[in-house]
């Protein structure tokens, strides 16, 4: 996709260059039939703002119509979706539960609940959908039949997010649900007196998630992790028998999934074969033969989050956004965007002399592009593809936090939080020459630690903040992030401290010539670290005149100049760090808050905010 920008002067020195991915994503979607049995796709619309609507689209038409959502999504969006028994679609987000019905062509019911979204749904076999519900293994129930609502409320206390990924109901109406993923579990919830019973004793507990499902023979069956042929459970009134694995499994067909459900069958035989929310496309099989009819359809978005922006080698404004995961990149020179297909959410990106690096989410994934060769879409098995997946971390690295070219110009150093359920991220360094990866767990490093930022330093060693939290979903076990300094030749750390007691993450580091490193922790504490002495010479608390950093998954709250002055992003505005006393001056107030990092292009600095690509022009002299 290329366009023009239009960007548009702001003042005070500042431009908004437009939406980065004008896209949104689908959250849920399910072939069905509309009140005049015609057949339609309803589908969850998602962009910067959450889920913001509903689109039902006309199968054989293309004609669509598009439904906000009737309460305040809060930024959140569907995880999980159930098309019911009586053909009405049912998610729950935004610590509100909800329903569409097709033949009414409305939101027909919604109701705020305890926070905050489904992880899984369900319809028991007298029609009442249910939902379970993170963090806290929340359960809500909705009977269409007679309009009754009940919240349940959090059923299960943890010290970590919970996500109950799987639920279920028996012939008799209880309700089980399997939650993970730091330690699985299995809940039995009797709908009529509301007491919620753990049925997994704590050594049967996995670093998992439970797996519930429903089988025809009307009874539930769980286990602790979803594999393995022991430890096998038959749920049913409350109460559980262990059992062999399931040999004829006939799950009941219930027509529910994750964010990700696509139900392919319309009523009458056809089948949705595609529904693309890139070019606007809707492909459907005819039920007899392989008729394949296409129709276009339109729907409006605010576009995707932008997850964080550097300059790549050939002078464009490059980075990703979620969700979708797309690579953008703009040109300043023309006021033209070019937007393709992405590998994984780009959540930290860095440059070199002719190279830009990439650290996605999921899967701790590190890419390279070279944008002076052809854009080639990245597949995992194919060294020929531009950008190129180098490798995977799995659940060592997860959700990259911070990517850094060292300046030996041979080595790349990954870093971020594990994988869901797991403490404590690793480091992966990339040797771009032999192209061969070393990858230390956090054990190797600071235990029950991730590291979020990094910084070179003058004798070639690495300096590291690290963050205390958890993968997602995770439990939290150190209490007070460190800086660290890490060998480059041994790959050992030489020394480690919790120089500003109390921290819960650094959320970014900058090397300054003089061999200093500024940084800043939790978005707000500035602070100057001398790392020959080891130790904090000054220190600034931000909110009380400044207020917090930007932040993101990769924050770039640091920004250099090519003579050598630095800035900062601060949500308020463009700020100046003067050195070398370390003192900080705002330059301007932004009219947008000031959201993901950050470069500099041509006199401006670049930033995200939402949707959209803005910069501001430095002042000359």
């Amino acid at each position: 996709m290329e366009w023009n920008a239009d960007s548009r002067d702001l003042g005070d020195g500042f431009r908004d260059h437009g939406v980065a991915t004008p896209i949104s994503n689908h959250r849920g979607t399910v072939a069905t039939v509309d009140g005049n049995g015609r057949n339609v796709v309803l589908l969850w619309l998602y962009d910067h703002r959450g889920g913001y609507a509903l689109l039902m689209i006309d199968a054989a038409t293309g004609q669509a119509e598009q439904f906000p959502v009737p309460f305040d999504q809060r930024g959140d969006g569907p995880f999980a979706s159930v098309l019911s028994s009586r053909n009405r679609f049912y998610s729950h987000y935004g610590s509100h539960f909800v329903e569409f019905d097709p033949a009414q062509r409305a939101f027909t019911f919604h109701h705020e609940t305890v926070p905050q979204m489904a992880m899984s749904m369900t319809e028991d076999d007298a029609g009442r959908i249910w939902s379970g519900t993170y963090p806290n293994s929340a359960v809500a129930c909705y009977d269409p039949a007679t309009g009754d609502f009940r919240d349940y409320g959090n059923l299960y206390e943890q010290n970590w997010r919970q996500y109950p990924r799987a639920i279920a109901a028996d012939d008799a109406g209880w309700i089980y649900f399997g939650i993970g993923s730091t330690a699985s579990q299995v809940i039995a919830l009797d709908p009529d007196s509301g007491a919620a019973t753990p049925l997994l004793a704590e050594e049967e507990r996995a670093q998992a998630h439970a797996a519930v499902y429903r089988d025809m023979n009307g009874k539930v069956y769980a286990h602790p992790s979803g594999q393995g042929d022991t430890g096998w459970m038959e749920l049913y009134q409350g109460r559980r028998r262990d059992v062999a694995r399931p040999e004829d499994p006939r799950p009941k067909p219930i027509i529910a999934s994750s964010q990700a459900l696509f139900h392919r069958d319309f009523p009458d035989g056809s089948k949705l074969v595609r529904c693309d929310l890139v070019e606007r496309r809707l492909t459907v099989q005819a039920a007899a033969g392989d008729a394949i009819q296409e129709v276009d359809f339109t729907y409006t978005s605010e576009g995707a989050h932008l997850m964080g922006v550097a300059r790549a080698p050939d002078g464009t404004l490059c980075g990703g956004t979620a969700f979708p995961m797309r690579f953008f990149s703009y040109n300043p020179a023309t006021d033209t965007w070019v937007n393709r297909q992405a590998l994984g959410q780009y959540n930290t990106v860095a440059p070199t002399a002719d190279r830009f690096w990439i650290g996605a989410y999921t899967h701790g994934l590190l890419e390279e592009w070279d944008p002076a060769q052809p854009w080639v879409t990245t597949e995992r098995d194919n060294p020929d593809t531009n950008p190129r997946l180098h490798y995977e971390c799995g659940n060592v690295i997860n959700r990259p936090h911070d990517l850094l070219p060292m300046p030996d110009g041979r080595t790349v150093v990954l870093a971020g939080t594990p994988g869901y359920g797991l403490t404590g991220g690793g480091l992966l360094f990339w040797d771009v020459a032999s192209r061969r990866a070393t990858l230390l767990e956090h054990t190797d490093l600071l235990p029950q630690h991730s590291t979020m930022s990094l910084a070179p330093l003058p004798d070639g060693n690495l300096l590291g903040g690290t963050t205390v939290s958890a993968g997602t979903g995770g439990e939290e076990r150190a209490t007070e992030a460190e800086l660290f300094i890490l060998d480059m030749g041994t790959r050992r750390l030489l020394w480690h401290e919790p120089v500003l007691p109390g921290t819960h993450d650094y959320t970014d580091l900058y090397a300054v010539p003089d061999g200093r490193v500024l940084g800043v922790a939790d978005q707000r504490h500035f602070f100057v670290f001398d790392p020959r002495e080891r130790r904090v010479l000054h220190t600034r608390d931000l909110t009380s005149d400044l207020g917090v950093t930007t932040s993101q998954q990769g924050p770039r709250v640091f920004v250099r100049h090519p003579d050598g002055r630095v800035f900062m992003l601060l949500r308020r505005g463009i700020a100046q760090v003067e050195l070398p006393e370390g003192d900080i001056r705002l330059l301007a107030e932004s009219p947008v808050g000031v959201g993901p990092g950050g470069d500099y292009c041509a006199g401006r600095i670049y930033f995200g905010t939402g949707s959209h690509l803005y910069s501001y022009e430095l002042p000359t002299g």
